[in-house]
């Protein structure tokens, strides 16, 4: 079985790592450069960069501070926000990013994802989906629709559809991002992740509601998750990296060594 992954995401917007609540009344809680190395040197086992309103505002993104992360970690670096075309990806990639994410562009050209694929590999294509939550229908059958742009647009495409077809173009692994849970605290939505999961080949990863380590513990066995992005339960220092890796070992959890603790004692 494969070693369970925490990932740190920094939200970034005007240079600055923000945290809200359901993608509203964003606060700002620090520099993504000094945040990432603390993560790294905390034993995380990726770090995930998004720019939240590039995509929005219809704009590139800020890669001068991607690359600036690259220098100061060297674990796994997904990046995403505002990539639309293959040139885009490889700007990232080149900034030094082994994985790119992509959310919107995606939706609005399907089509990118296996270009992606192609040119640099299934393994660097991560497709993070906004999902939100209603009643089950004929529609969305899995109860979830995928809306993009920060969660201001929605699709009309259902969540469990949509991750197939993402996992059959190319993607190498699946972000679900529930905008219901996402800043509260109240845990990962793990109906619809368990769903995605069960029906496709790649690696899901869990993202949207942490607030204790029992949530995480939750992803990776009710949710079925391969790996739990995490935010707001790391920003605020409420259970350091540390803590979540211990509390998940001592319930049988499999989590990975804390390699950036090893490599800053050295």
């Amino acid at each position: 079985m494969l070693a369970k992954r925490i990932i740190p995401c920094l939200d970034v917007r005007d240079g600055k790592v923000t945290k809200g609540v359901q993608f509203l009344e964003n606060v700002d809680v620090g520099d993504p450069v000094a945040m990432a190395r603390y993560y790294y040197e905390q034993g995380a086992d990726e770090i995930v960069f998004y720019d939240i309103t590039a995509s929005n505002e219809r704009r590139g993104i800020m890669i001068e501070v991607v690359r600036a992360v690259a220098r100061e970690i060297f674990i796994p670096f997904s990046v995403g926000g505002g990539l639309r075309t293959l040139d885009d990806m490889r700007a990232v990639l080149l900034a030094g990013a082994e994985k790119v994410s992509i959310d919107s562009g995606a939706v609005r050209n399907p089509g990118i994802i296996a270009e992606g694929a192609r040119a640099f590999g299934s393994q660097c294509m991560v497709l993070s989906m906004q999902v939100k939550r209603g009643a089950p229908n004929e529609r969305f059958p899995s109860g979830c629709e995928v809306v993009i742009d920060g969660g201001r647009t929605p699709t009309g495409r259902d969540a469990l559809a949509w991750a197939r077809e993402g996992a059959r173009l190319g993607a190498g692994e699946l972000c679900i991002n529930s905008i219901d849970r996402d800043g509260t605290k109240a845990g990962y939505d793990l109906d619809v992740t368990r769903l995605i999961s069960e029906s496709v080949a790649i690696p899901v990863i869990a993202s949207g509601g942490a607030g204790e380590p029992k949530h995480l513990y939750e992803a990776f066995t009710a949710g079925a998750a391969d790996a739990a992005i995490v935010a707001s339960i790391v920003h605020y220092g409420e259970h350091p990296i540390p803590d979540l890796k211990r509390y998940l070992r001592g319930r049988g959890v499999e989590v990975r060594d804390a390699v950036g603790m090893e490599r800053s004692a050295k």
